[in-house]
């Protein structure tokens, strides 16, 4: 049988200055909660040594992370679901710049003009979920807040369609 999971937080007090995904895009120098999806295993180096700029990727080198839980959750594509994790992290983004077609003159080295965060937009076109994508340059901008796992969803316990009282 299929396992079915689902990602969700467990409600938390934003810290003092931090702003959530109800925002259309992120604005320079405000900080924000993002994810990051990875394997449990990549989450236990990350957690102990800190996040790493990857070499390569749609918007070239950085740390890849989302605004949407959602979005974070699918990551790694084509990983088994129990084994992924998500980390929630707090991001000042520093000086963001709108990454809004694929070819954009800026899509690789944005970080050599001058700006921190390289943000895709949704339905956009460059991604094929139509979820938003950030790139941040400086691992140093990232703070480590908790780790998210996925929950089985139960059915046939007389709970709620999701599997909740």
């Amino acid at each position: 049988m299929y396992q079915q999971y689902e990602w969700a937080e467990d409600d938390f007090d934003l810290p003092y200055g931090v702003v959530r995904l109800d925002l259309p895009q992120p604005n320079s120098h405000k900080t924000y909660v993002m994810y990051h999806g990875t394997t449990r295993e990549a989450a236990q180096s990350i957690l102990a040594t800190g996040f790493r700029q990857s070499s390569d990727g749609m918007l070239g080198r950085g740390v890849y992370l989302s605004r949407d839980l959602q979005k974070a959750s699918r990551y790694p594509i084509d990983h088994p679901e129990h084994d992924r994790v998500v980390i929630r992290v707090k991001v000042n983004v520093g000086k963001v710049i709108a990454i809004n077609y694929q070819g954009h003159p800026l899509q690789m080295t944005w970080h050599y003009s001058g700006y921190d965060t390289a943000w895709v937009p949704p339905n956009c076109g460059m991604v094929k979920s139509g979820l938003e994508e950030n790139c941040v340059w400086d691992p140093n901008r990232i703070q480590i807040m908790a780790t998210i796992k996925p929950r089985p969803v139960q059915y046939g316990c007389g709970c709620g369609a999701r599997g909740y009282m």
